[in-house]
């Protein structure tokens, strides 16, 4: 089993490749055109921009849509998130387009960066949050959230100000606003949910 994670050139993954070190899963770290179809799984990080990342991944959009509908599974953390939905506020660049929707910025009134821990509250029917009481502590750090179109998809949210989409799922396709790398106990068993769901 091997996992890739996209580099987009501004990640600091050391957290995120330490944390699936631990788990005993190998990784390549790819940042230019490749079949990607050939992993037991692709990985989206967080931290950077999005019109940076989107125009990073921009040579990669179509190897990592073709890979995600021969079935290989997807997740996407923070940044990594909201680049696969269309657009966002942060700035120009088109995401992968894998949901529709847009990343949208926290409104006037609370602080930004949202940086901590906050409670994600799970509807109780997805794969990443299973084994998992239903609210729990994550690690945060985003001024932008994704507002999917298909609310089918959502399987965990936040307050901050006001409910923001926190989790999403569909199919192999899988998605947290947070860093399950720097979530402690509850990061490492989403991860290894992740993990499971991969070796089905």
């Amino acid at each position: 089993m091997k996992f890739v994670v996209i580099d987009y050139g501004a990640s600091n993954m050391f957290s995120l490749l330490s944390a699936l070190r631990r788990l005993n899963v190998e990784t390549d770290v790819v940042s230019e055109e490749k079949d990607v179809s050939t992993y037991s799984a692709i990985v989206l990080p967080g931290v950077g921009n999005f019109s940076s990342a989107s125009n990073t991944i921009k040579k990669m959009k179509n190897k990592i849509k073709d890979a995600v509908e021969k079935d290989v599974p997807l997740l996407g953390i923070c940044l990594g998130l909201q680049l696969m939905f269309e657009r966002s506020e942060e700035g120009s660049g088109d995401g992968l387009g894998i949901f529709k929707g847009v990343a949208v910025k926290f409104s006037e009134g609370v602080k930004i960066p949202h940086m901590g821990w906050n409670i994600v509250k799970s509807n109780n029917d997805g794969v990443l949050l299973d084994n998992i009481k239903s609210k729990m502590w994550v690690y945060f750090a985003h001024s932008y959230y994704p507002k999917p179109v298909d609310d089918s998809i959502i399987k965990g949210i936040t307050f901050y100000g006001s409910k923001f989409t926190s989790v999403v799922e569909k199919k192999n396709i899988f998605g947290t606003q947070f860093h399950p790398e720097k979530s402690g106990d509850v990061g490492k068993v989403i991860l290894e949910n992740f993990i499971r769901y991969v070796k089905r």
